[in-house]
């Protein structure tokens, strides 16, 4: 049941984007945050900037993008202020508060919408969806379920493959199987053709992902990734093409959107797609939008990342990354519900592509979340 009125859409509306957070990708969050700050249109947005530290605290800080960029390979990070934001647990009370160092409390006001500029743990996977739905605060992006069904690459491909949608070959690491039988957890992985990707299940931007070429590597990998994630998959390399594909949710009962497809490639320096790639060292990788691919891999690819939106529970946005071999097949890799969010990141780039700029982006998925009913759904 919506318990609150939808906001009028003829006023000014009031955005908090909230960012940084607890996990590894606290500094790419905030990265994130600063080309929304640029970009977002302050003549129809009053923006509230919330960061959350990376030990958890939800602070106010200042509107200033350039403090919150990459620079020099420099990563930026979320400044304790000391000015904490308390957000209100339903009911009437909708107004947020800050309370400042000396312990005097002072109000923000109430947000029609919370953009969380999150990604990883603690904040892309459920948990906050699922304060801000206690909150009764509309948001851009998922909900709890689909936020949380998706970060976890296990689960993830469990639903796909039980819909029907093609994914290769890989086997699960659990945390109690790992410490109680570690040689039957390399047996399974060992069975899988290497190269394998060993990755944590539930992390994002390539952090904590290393390449395996062979067997006698597999289980300091493991241990590795679970420095990230005490839940580890092991996928089998697939040879072919890295092309994504960003979905829209469409607008009241319309179908999901897609986007012109785009291609990611290593072409020098790096194994693989890994985090110093994505976001040191750019001048390595080439990435491509639209993708050269011919009209059925296009329409192949566009159903599969629609389908897999549906199949998901999807709101909002989502990136859908597949492999395309070279005898066309094309398997899902995973999907993404709060992916990269730069101008330079593949998202915007496949809706630049499409014909959709970054602050029209930015703009449509405040609108969709201003739509979005509160309770269940």
């Amino acid at each position: 049941m919506d318990s609150q009125p939808a906001p009028d859409p003829a006023q000014r509306h009031r955005v908090a984007l909230v960012f940084g957070g607890r996990s590894d990708e606290h500094a790419i969050s905030c990265a994130t945050a600063a080309s929304v700050l640029r970009a977002i249109d302050r003549d129809r947005y009053d923006v509230l900037p919330v960061g959350i530290t990376r030990k958890g605290h939800w602070v106010l800080v200042e509107d200033d993008p350039e403090a919150l960029e990459i620079r020099d390979g420099r990563l930026p990070e979320v400044p304790d202020t000391g000015r904490q934001v308390m957000i209100p647990m339903g009911g009437v009370d909708q107004v947020l508060r800050v309370v400042e160092p000396d312990g005097s409390t002072a109000e923000l006001g109430a947000v029609d919408v919370v953009f969380p500029l999150l990604h990883g743990p603690f904040g892309e996977d459920g948990t906050l969806q699922g304060m801000l739905e206690l909150a009764d605060i509309r948001y851009v992006g998922c909900g709890v379920l689909a936020s949380a069904a998706m970060m976890d690459k296990h689960v993830m491909k469990v639903l796909f493959a039980s819909a029907g949608l093609p994914v290769g070959p890989y086997t699960v690491v659990q945390d109690v199987q790992w410490r109680r039988d570690r040689a039957a957890c390399l047996d399974a992985a060992n069975a899988l053709q290497f190269p394998v990707f060993v990755k944590p299940a539930r992390a994002g931007s390539s952090v904590g992902v290393y390449k395996v070429d062979a067997p006698e590597e597999l289980e300091a990998a493991i241990d590795k990734a679970r420095d990230h994630d005490p839940k580890v998959l092991v996928e089998q390399g697939i040879v072919g093409r890295e092309i994504e594909c960003g979905v829209l949710q469409g607008r009241g009962t319309e179908p999901p959107r897609v986007s012109q497809l785009g291609e990611v490639a290593v072409v020098a320096g790096h194994d693989f797609y890994d985090f110093e790639a994505k976001y040191l060292d750019e001048g390595n990788v080439r990435i491509t939008a639209p993708a050269d691919v011919d009209e059925e891999v296009r329409e192949k690819v566009g159903e599969l990342a629609r389908t897999a939106f549906e199949v998901g529970g999807c709101e909002g946005l989502a990136r859908v990354d597949c492999f395309v071999t070279p005898d066309g097949e094309v398997l899902i890799n995973e999907i993404n519900t709060m992916p990269g969010f730069t101008p330079f990141s593949m998202y915007p780039q496949v809706w630049a592509a499409t014909g959709v700029t970054y602050p029209e982006l930015i703009d449509e998925l405040v609108q969709l979340a201003l739509e979005r009913p509160l309770g269940l759904r």
